[in-house]
């Protein structure tokens, strides 16, 4: 029998992704992959796998897994949630786990994974990975285009994802510390390229605004609603390339961040861009947060770049054994834990 982890449900979104497939753009390929990298490369690092493999990355409300191996070691990585571990998949509660750890399970082990608080975003790395074939070098999902992953589409009740691994390692667990994966207020950007198409009281406002993320959002592009952005200059351009984190001024006026599964090019001009620096943080944005922009030059933004790669070159130095000074369990009061009242003093009929 191949060792499989048994999806019993999908969650709101599960999708296997890596690093992507850059390289591919001029076909008309993006180049997708993780939404918040350093979250992914995190989760490889608790498992001991290296930070290109591909995981799974679920959004807001995550799956609930079965373990069809003997032994498997996993580890989550990104926003906080409510983690159970049961004894299989007659049990009604089980055991809570804390996120940025990683844990050893035993065949018929049940995970199950509720909403996720403080960011959009968590990931799950199994040691060894999923046995998987790449598709241009990558095993990212691109759901839009029927590529990569498993089917190339979000997981569904049912499927049972192939591992490399009978059997985890026999080590000891353990846990990230001190890593920041929290969302900002702020992100940073560099105006343009297109900002000519806007007056400069206009470009004023955008920065001097602040936005929510709106319900229409997904892989592919961040909405905003806030106040109109106006085009001086019309919003139609000669379709060009799209940079990650491009953000760009639809002809409602509503500014579009431009995320992972990004299309290659595009035509409504690009007020600014967000620096390369603060992208990972782009991607743990949940629908309904308020955020606002301001203005960084190449210089800084370069800085912000290298300071990035140092702390992702640190991340196997923040993985400590568990046993280090361990951290307290989420922070409950973040998730609704009561699924019904009774009034004492009436008895259900």
């Amino acid at each position: 029998m191949k060792p499989t982890l048994h999806v019993l449900s999908p969650g709101l979104s599960t999708t296997v992704q890596d690093l992507g497939r850059p390289g591919h753009q001029w076909l008309g390929i993006p180049v997708g992959g993780a939404l918040d990298p350093v979250g992914l490369r995190a989760a490889n690092a608790l498992v001991g796998n290296p930070p290109d493999t591909g995981a799974l990355e679920m959004l807001y409300l995550g799956p609930t897994l079965a373990v069809e191996a003997e032994s498997i070691r996993m580890s989550f990585a990104g926003a906080d949630a409510i983690i159970e571990v049961l004894a299989g998949t007659d049990a009604a509660h089980g055991t809570l786990v804390e996120t940025r750890r990683s844990i050893r399970l035993q065949r018929g082990a049940v995970i199950r994974i509720g909403r996720l608080a403080r960011s959009s975003v968590l990931y799950i790395a199994v040691e060894g990975g999923f046995a998987i074939e790449p598709v241009l070098g990558s095993v990212s999902t691109c759901v839009r285009g029927r590529l990569g992953g498993w089917d190339g589409r979000a997981l569904v009740d049912g499927d049972r994802l192939p591992l490399r691994r009978m059997s985890a390692s026999n080590r000891d667990d353990c846990r990230l510390q001190g890593m920041d994966l929290s969302v900002p207020a702020r992100l940073r950007v560099i105006e343009g390229p297109q900002n000519d198409y806007f007056s400069k009281p206009q470009v004023e406002a955008f920065f001097a605004n602040e936005y929510t993320v709106s319900a229409g959002s997904d892989r592919m592009g961040m909405r905003l609603s806030g106040p109109k952005v106006e085009h001086a200059r019309g919003f139609d351009i000669v379709s060009d390339g799209i940079a990650p984190g491009s953000i760009q001024i639809s002809g409602g006026g509503q500014p579009i961040v431009l995320l992972a599964d990004r299309q290659t090019t595009g035509g409504y001009p690009k007020i600014a861009t967000v620096i390369s620096a603060d992208l990972p943080a782009l991607g743990r944005l949940p629908i309904g947060a308020k955020i606002a922009f301001e203005r960084v030059g190449l210089h800084e933004a370069e800085a912000l770049r290298r300071k990035l790669l140092a702390d992702i070159d640190g991340i196997a130095t923040r993985v400590v054994p568990l046993s280090e000074s361990a951290p307290p369990a989420p922070n409950l009061l973040d998730f609704n834990l009561i699924s019904g009242v009774i009034d004492a003093r009436h008895a259900p009929a």
